[in-house]
């Protein structure tokens, strides 16, 4: 069994969107985070039968202010 980090966010429609930052290309959306877990995990799958994993940490997130 393997964990992956997740990073979830929602758009300005009220979609939530998952990415694996471990697995290139590994992402899923949904309208609700229940079915939105079960996307990741099936999408997770799928990228390892054709990937390997790369070997990132996830740290945490920060917010940048910057003049727009």
């Amino acid at each position: 069994m393997k964990e992956f980090s997740v990073i979830i966010e929602k758009d300005e429609d009220g979609y939530f969107i998952a990415s694996v930052p471990s697995l290139r290309g590994c992402h899923t959306q949904a309208k609700s985070l229940d079915t939105l877990m079960k996307r990741v995990k099936e999408a997770i799958e799928l990228c390892l039968e054709v990937e390997q994993p790369i070997s990132n940490e996830f740290i945490g997130v920060q917010k940048v202010a910057v003049n727009a």
